[in-house]
This record gives C-alpha cells, sequence and structure tokens, in this order.
C-alpha cells in the first residue's frame, strides 16, 4: 500500500471535508484556525506533497522560491486566485487550482443581501431596533430607494455575474453589463452590453462589482469613474476590495454623490475600513459571499477532487497554472 500523500490544509475546513481529506491523505492541519505569517506558512510547507490554502494564505514569488521541491500542488479552497502568484508557480512547476462555479448562487445572494441592505437603510434600521431608538413613525421615516425597474449594472459577466444578473431581473431590473467581451446570447440572456466602462457606469443605478482582483482593475472605482455614475446610485461590492479606492467611496458616500453602498469585501481584511463603518449609508459585511453550509462543503470538495486527480495522475478539472 503505497504511502498517502502529506497535505497541508491551512486552515479549518468544514468537518466532512476535513474527514474526507483524513481519509484519503495525511493531513496536517492548523487546529488553532488563524493565518499563518510568511515565514510560517514556508515551514509549514517544508514536508508536504501539497497545500490546500484559502484566499487569507499569500503564495508570493519570494514564497513559491521557498517551497520544497516535492510540493508539486497548490489546490486553492477559493475561486479567486489573486492571493497567488501563477507566474512565479508555473515557473517552479507547481500547479495551482481553484474552485469554480460553486460558489456563484451564494456569492449572488450576498451580492442581493447588500444592495438591498443598501437601497432600504437595512443597517440604519436593525441598529434603530436593537438600541431600542425606534421611538418615532412617519411617512417621512427611514425612506430609502426602491430598486424595481432600476437598471442593474454587472462589471465582469462571468459565472457570479451571470447570477447575480437572474437574481436581479427578479425585482423588475434591466441589466446591463460591461465584460472583456460579450458573453453568449444564452448566458447574456437581454443584458445590454456596454464596451467600455464609461458606458456601463452611465447606464448603472446600481452597480454591482464581479470582476476579478487583476493590476488592470486594482482602484477601478475611483473618484473619476464614481463621476460617471448616475447621481445617487447605489454600489455593491462582493469581488474584491481592491477594486474599490476607499477614500473615493467615503467621499461619494458623505456628499451624497452615492445614495449607498453594500459591501461584503475590503482592501483590509479582516478588519475592514473604520471610516467606511461610520457612515450610516452604507451596509456592511464580513467577507461572507461564499459562506453557506452547501456551498462550504462544496468548495471543499472541488479543492480535493482536484487533489485527487492530481495524484492519480489526471489532469486536474479547475488547473489555473
Amino acid at each position: 500500500m503505497p504511502e498517502k500523500p502529506r497535505l497541508l490544509i491551512t486552515r479549518r475546513l468544514r468537518d466532512a471535508v476535513q474527514a474526507r481529506a483524513a481519509r484519503d491523505y495525511q493531513v496536517l492541519t492548523n487546529d488553532e484556525d488563524r493565518v499563518f505569517t510568511r515565514d510560517e506558512l514556508i515551514e509549514k510547507c517544508q514536508h508536504v506533497d501539497a497545500v490546500l490554502p484559502c484566499h487569507s494564505e499569500h503564495f508570493s514569488a519570494e514564497v513559491i522560491a521557498a517551497l520544497p521541491e516535492r510540493l508539486r500542488i497548490i489546490a486553492n479552497h477559493s475561486v479567486g486566485v489573486d492571493h497567488v502568484d501563477l507566474s512565479a508557480a508555473r515557473d517552479a512547476g507547481i500547479v495551482v487550482t481553484n474552485t469554480p462555479d460553486v460558489l456563484s448562487d451564494a456569492t449572488a445572494e450576498i451580492a442581493m443581501l447588500c444592495m438591498l441592505g443598501a437601497a432600504r437603510r437595512g443597517a440604519e434600521g436593525d441598529a434603530m431596533v436593537r438600541a431600542g431608538k425606534w421611538d418615532f413613525w412617519s411617512p417621512a421615516f427611514m425612506v430609502g430607494r426602491q430598486v424595481t425597474g432600476k437598471r442593474f449594472g454587472v462589471l465582469g459577466m462571468g459565472r457570479v455575474g451571470q447570477v447575480a444578473a437572474e437574481r436581479a431581473r427578479g425585482f423588475g431590473m434591466t441589466v446591463h453589463y460591461h465584460n472583456r467581451q460579450p458573453v453568449p446570447d444564452h448566458l447574456a440572456k437581454g443584458a445590454i452590453y456596454h464596451d467600455t466602462i464609461e458606458g456601463l457606469f452611465a447606464n448603472s443605478d446600481v452597480l454591482s462589482l464581479h470582476c476579478p482582483s487583476t493590476p488592470e482593475t486594482t482602484g477601478i472605482i475611483n473618484a473619476r469613474t464614481i463621476g460617471l455614475l448616475p447621481d445617487r446610485a447605489i454600489l455593491v461590492n462582493t469581488a474584491r476590495g481592491n477594486l474599490v479606492d476607499e477614500d473615493a467611496l467615503v467621499d461619494a458616500l458623505e456628499s451624497g454623490k452615492l445614495f449607498a453602498a453594500g459591501l461584503d469585501v475590503f482592501r483590509s481584511e479582516p478588519g475592514g475600513n473604520q471610516r467606511i463603518s461610520a457612515l450610516k449609508n452604507v451596509f456592511l459585511l464580513p467577507h461572507i459571499g461564499s459562506a453557506t453550509e452547501e456551498t462550504r462543503d462544496a468548495m471543499g470538495y472541488r479543492a480535493l477532487d482536484n487533489l485527487d486527480a492530481y495524484f492519480s495522475g489526471r489532469e486536474p478539472g479547475d488547473r489555473v497554472a
């Protein structure tokens, strides 16, 4: 009986996923469930054949250069791979995989929650009731914006963007989108394509971000591009925090250029941005877009499927490097 491959799992996963991993691999776990420092991550990887990390672990070129020759695959528990230097991994001959498809529904649900929470002043109302300060009502009380019939802009019409667009149609919204190229008609389902962000932003009463984090998209939401949006638009971000210039966002929320924002991601995680948190017209969540029982199980199984394929000599289905 050949020895099972040694696998480092960097964070605590769902019990069923951990049990399957323990059945098929020699597993090293992170019992404290905390983020390893760079040096700890390098040290933990020294005697394993594979690592199953989350987006919280950063495999920079420097880290990858320090990995042992025996470590041949990084099987991410995430769709985004901006925490891994893919070029360095390729140069080192390390396979990198992700977990697409399985979290689209859950993340799109959070986008709808962020949109509605922002539009209908959800955080403000929740705080008022919890603090025992709800002592007044009138027709002018807690008036928000209705999304029915509004224009829903999707920046990045990939898997999650397509599902979010479908959910927005359920609110009677007209879908507009920008992508590097138009998606096929059967996926667009009548959504209106704009070949520039200027065209999309001008037609977005709600702008929902679903593009990956790349050098080109970092800071794509800034003072100039916010200025392209209709007055009192709503910004939703369930993608990556570094897509947004948070100082420009605060300015737009304080000035009233934006009516509100719904955010599940931030430039600094965990923790967020205290300037944003101080504003009443923001609905905030702690990066829980994929945090459902069903999705977290599916993500873990998908990562293990990629490992199983690699160690049985097959090409992993979700290889990105």
